[in-house]
């Protein structure tokens, strides 16, 4: 195996450990905010995965998917805080 293949071996094991942490916090979380949070770095992993795999194989045909996923985690985590702000303060 070339160095570069065992890298990505590495990081797609970090990412999918990170993502089953995640994914239970999703599940298991005791509030929204847990939640949320969690979704988040859901979407970051998947961020970092896509990037990682464009960098590994000297491509950029995913890189409208990996802006996507940051316009939807951006506008996901907006929304959530002003869902809780408008709870907070009623």
């Amino acid at each position: 195996m070339t160095p570069l293949a065992i890298i990505g071996l590495a990081a797609a094991t970090m990412f999918g450990v990170g993502a089953i942490a995640a994914i239970v916090r999703i599940i298991r979380g005791p509030s929204i905010l847990d939640r949320a949070l969690a979704t988040d770095v859901l979407l970051a992993i998947a961020m970092c995965g896509l990037a990682a795999e464009m960098a590994i194989n000297r491509h950029t045909d995913t890189l409208v998917v990996l802006l996507v996923l940051a316009m939807f985690a951006i506008v996901g985590s907006i929304a959530i805080a002003r869902f809780v702000a408008k709870q907070d303060a009623s």
